[in-house]
């Protein structure tokens, strides 16, 4: 470099000159200011100095007119603030050492070249301009205005620790952010070890070292979940998140979460302190490319369509920084000045196997702290530049933001078990796949986490063993595969073109049925008398497929010839008792009355109760007190006695409570029976002693119908001791409340949740049979 053309003694400068010397040999005048390389610098140096490609980021300013450089002792060697951070700002230069080619502010130059053989070196004394004082009081101002503008933020908890938002809705969302729903943003997040000063970098890069985000000099993690704030200068979200590593409960779900964060942010900083970069940082960018690739690019696509969003959701991921800050270590690339530190990094990443190609950048940026506090300005720059390119992500409103993460919250959740976890990757496939094992091979669910709430079903790659306890059998047509369709087909009790009635007949005659939709009937068990072939060696094929929990086997007994007989018996009988039921009632109040005792008031003139007023309505039955004849209610008649008087005797017979309470009665001879009443009272006691026997009957009737009911159940059907409750509406069964199976699911409804009709061929009913509400809604054939 060369020196300025000004001496010490003139005490001015009327030009800065080029100190490189590396083309111009120091002649030229100065143009540029390298805040990196720490000189002053012409057109032609600046150019051909910052051609490699590790110089290409240098900062440079452009000089204006009375420009004077800062001092390069407060900045330091390797960019760390000493003298500036105590003071709050960078110090302008002096004067200029001739010897020692640096630029020291009059602190520095007191502290450096007050004593020994440094006091005689030659110096050339800057004095700055109105311009610049002028521009240095802007800066000055342009801070203070920054500084006001953060003295208000405040962080709240976005995520907590077991994967659940604290926010309820996106109008919470951007009112703690204390932004506009119209401004548009990027997030920035912070990941690294438990320790490293995470919120610490945060509240320096971005507040101005206000304590946004909690930081504590205790053992144990002050962030627990994600906690998140709003940059106003910047116009960004900034997300601090829990430390890896630490000690912890729920450790598979919080490193599930750090994805979802790392999935929704423009820029992601990986803060370490370790002197040297370990395997670590590089498996966990790793996996996390590779986890993001495989579970997030979908979801975030799926989530633009589902949601309707304006601004379509990048599927490339974040870029990265690694902020790297040592102690007794170079930083990486001092080592190797021809090589930028970038290359050295995807040369690690390639040694271990790793490959970050969901990142968009990977930047390093590394600082080396001889003495606190640490200098984040690098790092700030850094970040500021990324923020600016808008190639890969864009910025997008704060509620685009909530719904992506809720999206993503919503599809990767629930409890991550232990014994299926692989803990050779800090992103395993176990965190965002669905945990539902096959019962029969024990493989999993290769689909995403909650996918049956979309209807998607279970799906794994590798083929399952029949088990005989699932019979876990799938039927083809045979003759529909060789024509190059697959066509499933189930055994079953008749064919869909018999009448039920008919079906059964067959049934009985020629055995159970496969039909296929396109041949028709292809095979009859009982066919012909002997020598019937099994199905598969002749008109069906066998595949082996998965049994996941909550679902049937596929080839159970469809073969519900019992129970559509016990149905149409049924039927026949609630249909002839509803029909019968007006005219029976008719019928036998007028027979009763043919064959009553001339005391008794007949029935058609009897509407109410006679103790309590109480009115008969139609299915109310009416009761004789067999001692005064006049017609009550059960509850006012339920006693007995015998009624010698009346002819009943000396067995006891119903009477109303009036009579029951005077047993002293005598009756006039005038009132006793005659022989012709007599003979009614004989055809009366007949008459009840038949209706008694039938009701008997009836009763005796109902007890193994039940039995035969549970031996006809279909094996699909729940059985009905294992039913205590509708399976919709969870209404608990009764006496009054009856049992109803649905003939699609096999589960047991209410009547109320069960009452649509409606074909299920996969299950052997070709006509329409009670279905319940779940499985009427359900696309297609059943």
């Amino acid at each position: 470099m060369s020196a300025h053309t000004q001496t010490a003694e003139k005490g001015q400068n009327t030009t800065l000159l080029c100190q490189e010397s590396y083309v111009c040999s120091g002649t030229d005048e100065a143009i540029f200011e390298c805040d990196e390389c720490r000189s002053l610098q012409c057109q032609r140096c600046e150019e051909e100095l910052h051609q490699p490609e590790r110089l290409r980021n240098h900062e440079r300013t452009r000089i204006r007119p009375g420009h004077v450089p800062y001092c390069d002792s407060c900045k330091g060697a390797n960019g760390n603030i000493m003298h500036a951070s105590m003071t709050g700002s960078r110090q302008i230069a002096a004067v200029r050492c001739q010897v020692c080619k640096i630029n020291l502010c009059v602190e520095c130059q007191k502290r450096t070249h007050a004593g020994g053989n440094r006091r005689k070196h030659p110096v050339t004394v800057y004095h700055a301009g109105k311009a610049q004082e002028q521009e240095e009081e802007e800066v000055l101002d342009e801070e203070t205005k920054r500084r006001k503008m953060t003295e208000k933020v405040v962080s709240f908890l976005l995520v907590d620790e077991t994967e659940e938002i604290q926010v309820r809705n996106e109008e919470d969302f951007i009112k703690k952010l204390d932004c506009s729903p119209d401004q548009h943003l990027k997030v920035v997040s912070i990941f690294g070890n438990t320790g490293d000063g995470k919120s610490h970098t945060l509240n320096h890069t971005f507040f101005y070292g206000r304590e946004v985000f909690k930081t504590s000099p205790a053992q144990e993690s002050c962030t627990v979940g994600v906690w998140a704030a709003y940059d106003p200068v910047r116009k960004v979200v900034v997300i601090d998140t829990e430390g890896l590593l630490g000690a912890t409960v729920n450790l598979s779900q919080r490193t599930r979460l750090l994805l979802k964060v790392l999935a929704i942010s423009d820029l992601v900083i990986y803060r370490t302190r370790a002197d040297r970069l370990h395997n670590d940082l590089f498996k966990f960018l790793g996996d996390a490319s590779e986890a993001y690739l495989k579970h997030f690019t979908k979801e975030l696509k799926a989530t633009t369509a589902r949601c309707g969003l304006d601004v379509p959701l990048s599927t490339l991921g974040p870029g990265v920084i690694i902020f790297h800050e040592t102690v007794y270590t170079k930083l990486l690339g001092s080592d190797h000045p021809s090589e930028v530190p970038e290359k050295l990094i995807q040369d690690r990443f390639r040694k271990l196997s790793c490959f970050p190609e969901a990142f968009s950048s990977i930047h390093y940026k590394g600082t080396r702290t001889y003495n606190p506090p640490t200098d984040f300005s690098g790092l700030r720059r850094a970040v500021e530049q990324q923020l600016e390119n808008n190639t890969t992500r864009s910025p997008r409103q704060p509620g685009v933001i909530y719904k992506a993460l809720k999206a993503l919250s919503d599809r990767f959740s629930g409890e991550i078990p232990d014994d299926q976890m692989a803990h050779s990757s800090f992103f395993p496939d176990e965190y965002f796949t669905c945990s539902s094992v096959c019962l029969s091979c024990g493989c999993g669910c290769k689909k995403s986490m909650n996918h049956t709430k979309e209807g998607v079903p279970h799906e794994s790659k590798s083929r399952c063993r029949y088990s005989h306890q699932y019979d876990n059998r799938v039927y083809t047509c045979k003759a529909c595969y060789e024509r190059g369709m697959e066509v499933s087909v189930v055994p079953k009790t008749s064919a869909s073109t018999d009448s039920p009635w008919l079906g059964l007949a067959k049934y009985a005659w020629s055995g159970y049925v496969i039909e296929c939709p396109n041949c028709g009937v292809v095979y009859r068990s009982r066919q012909y008398w002997f020598g019937n072939q099994d199905p598969v060696n002749t008109v069906v094929r066998t595949e082996i497929e998965h049994v996941w929990p909550g679902t049937d086997g596929f080839l159970k007994d469809n073969n519900n010839a019992a129970q559509r007989l016990l149905d149409g018996m049924n039927f026949m009988a609630q249909s002839v008792s509803e029909l019968s039921l007006g005219p029976t009632k008719a019928v036998t109040s007028w027979l009763t009355d043919q064959i009553a005792p001339a005391y008794w008031r007949p029935n058609s003139q009897i509407l109410s109760c006679k103790k309590c007023n109480t009115p008969f309505k139609d299915n109310d039955t009416k009761h004789h007190c067999r001692a005064c004849g006049e017609g009550f209610c059960d509850g006012c008649s339920s006693k007995t006695r015998p009624v010698p008087e009346r002819g009943w005797g000396p067995a006891p017979v119903r009477v109303c409570d009036n009579c029951y309470d005077n047993r002293g009665i005598q009756l006039d001879v005038a009132e006793l029976p005659s022989d012709e009443e007599g003979g009614t009272l004989i055809a009366r006691k007949v008459g009840e002693a038949v209706q008694n026997t039938l009701g008997a009957v009836v009763t005796a009737m109902d007890i193994p119908l039940g039995l035969v009911k549970d031996a006809a159940r279909p094996a699909y059907w729940v059985p009905d001791h294992e039913i205590l409750h509708c399976h919709n509406c969870r209404k608990e069964f009764s006496i009054k409340l009856s049992k109803h199976h649905c003939r699609a699911c096999g589960q047991g409804f209410c009547d109320e949740c069960s009452h649509d009709r409606r074909a299920v061929p996969s299950r052997g009913w070709d006509h329409p049979v009670r279905v319940c509400f779940n499985c009427n809604k359900k696309p297609g054939d059943l």
